[in-house]
């Protein structure tokens, strides 16, 4: 019996190490994954908050990512109402010149936006995104002052963008980098209907005589995938712009500058899974009897309530504990306030981790006293 518990003891103490070991390979395995990124960030679509990054501002080629900017244009145009899926669209000798994956349109062909929007989503087809470009804008030059624009206005400061499809044979200043792309992903998921062509995996155009095999194989593999956008040229390396989605919260992984296929989907996927393990959305809690009224000094009002916008979920690391909340109020203010002056904050923390900081704003316009207005509440009086 001494014998067998002996051998039972060995035995355990073997398999242990065994596993131990083989969680330590495949933590290895995984930072190495990342690693040979050039550049890679994790975000979350929800909050906008950055989980992981690594030179995620760094100026790089992202090829056909490029396109996450051409579908949010294109996105909008539709909402917008400034084109509709049914419309008509006739492909042009500039449209067909395009080189790289394609869907060989001939010049004078016409396909209908939402046949051309699959093509772009689906098989990253330079022609068809070319085609639409050219369609909201009226010609490729005016798509790409649009694309830059849009840039601009949402703040991004390391993108400049030189056509529409990421083919960077011809252009000599087109780059973006991790974080900007992950913004306009994020941007992109705002439109529900993306989902519509982003989950396709297999398709076809042409009454099936052209079929169509999406380039994001996560697509067919990752739990809870939603898109995005790959891209891939000899200069930008193999790229990857992935959203996901599970339990209700939403990420984007971005990874720029991968040596193979392989290595962008394992990065994506390493990213994905960490953010989903370790992090989770929760609802915070507000006493709005802490958010006292500001008083302000020689305004037409005397007080003001600042204004607290719906509540926002927030992120937090899974087992982070109790959520603790700081209230800091100004009891009093100098006419004129604006709409949108700060008025206070409310400070989230989880023990010495700050989470989040809401800010409180007034939410009109408070002018200053004047004679003309004391001399008009006379006369009312009066």
């Amino acid at each position: 019996m001494k014998r067998v518990m002996i051998f039972f003891m060995l035995f355990s103490v073997f398999m242990l190490g065994t596993v131990t070991c083989f969680a330590e390979t495949e933590e290895k395995k995984e930072d190495e994954s990342i690693e040979k990124a050039k550049s890679a960030i994790l975000m979350c679509i929800d909050t906008g908050d950055i989980i992981y990054e690594k030179n995620a501002y760094e100026h790089c080629s992202p090829a056909s990512v490029t396109k996450v900017m051409s579908i949010l244009l294109i996105l909008e145009a539709i909402d917008s109402g400034k084109i509709s899926l049914t419309d008509s669209v006739a492909a042009s000798e500039n449209a067909v010149a395009m080189g790289g994956s394609q869907i060989w349109l001939e010049v004078g062909e016409k396909m209908t936006v939402d046949e051309l929007l699959k093509a772009v989503v689906v098989a990253s087809a330079n022609d068809a995104c070319m085609a639409l470009g050219e369609y909201i804008a009226g010609s490729d030059t005016g798509f790409i002052k649009m694309m830059n624009d849009r840039a601009k206005e949402l703040g991004l400061e390391n993108s400049n963008f030189e056509n529409c499809t990421g083919l960077d044979d011809t252009v000599t200043n087109h780059y973006s980098c991790a974080y900007d792309l992950a913004v306009i992903a994020k941007e992109v998921m705002k439109h529900e209907s993306i989902k519509n062509y982003t989950s396709i995996w297999l398709d076809s155009l042409r009454n099936g005589k052209t079929e169509l095999n999406n380039t994001n194989k996560l697509v067919n593999t990752y739990k809870g995938i939603t898109g995005l956008k790959t891209g891939t040229t000899s200069n930008a390396g193999f790229c990857l712009c992935a959203t996901a989605e599970r339990d209700g919260m939403n990420l984007v992984a971005v990874v720029l500058g991968c040596e193979t296929s392989d290595v962008r989907f394992e990065s994506a996927t390493n990213l994905l899974d960490f953010g989903f393990a370790n992090y989770e959305l929760a609802e915070p809690q507000f006493d709005k009897s802490k958010i006292t009224d500001v008083r302000i000094k020689n305004g037409i009002e005397k007080s003001i309530s600042p204004s607290l916008a719906d509540a926002e979920k927030i992120l937090v690391a899974k087992g982070s504990g109790e959520i603790e909340y700081t209230y800091e109020i100004n009891t009093e203010m100098q006419a004129p306030v604006n709409k949108g002056d700060k008025l206070g904050t409310i400070v989230l923390k989880s023990g010495d981790d700050i989470i989040k900081t809401v800010y409180l704003k007034s939410d009109k316009d408070v002018k200053e006293i004047s004679f003309s207005f004391i001399f008009t509440k006379m006369l009312k009086n009066i």
